[in-house]
């Protein structure tokens, strides 16, 4: 089953501000595609890179700003798409993930199957 793994950091103040290195994300990187469970990944651009769309439900119009949530004190980092046999392992993987460990979360979600 796939399972997506939403990579969030904590931004609220005082918040630890990571002690990974791009190596530790490149050993779980490594360690997943060892694994054979890696689908894909991507780790997004800085936050202020980000645009938010909406659009009026009654009129139709768009309405477009710069960057994600006034209040969000977590940002999504990026993503990883593992298939695995269950839930179980899904978790395995999140908590092995260097995000997990800085002080963000790692939120895990099934990928629908239509």
């Amino acid at each position: 089953m796939k399972y997506m793994l939403l990579i969030n950091a904590d931004t609220s103040p005082g918040a630890p501000a990571g002690c990974s290195g791009p190596e530790d994300w490149m050993e779980y990187e490594k360690a997943m595609k060892d694994a054979g469970v890696f689908v894909s990944g991507h780790a997004l651009a800085d936050l202020t890179t980000a645009t938010a769309v909406r659009v009026d439900p009654a009129t139709g119009a768009r309405t477009v700003t710069d960057g994600p949530y006034a209040e969000a004190h977590e940002v999504l980092g990026g993503y990883d798409v593992i298939d695995v046999p269950d839930l179980d392992s899904a978790l395995d993987w999140a908590a092995r993930c260097p995000a997990s460990m800085d002080g963000g979360a790692v939120i895990v979600r099934p990928i629908a199957e239509f």
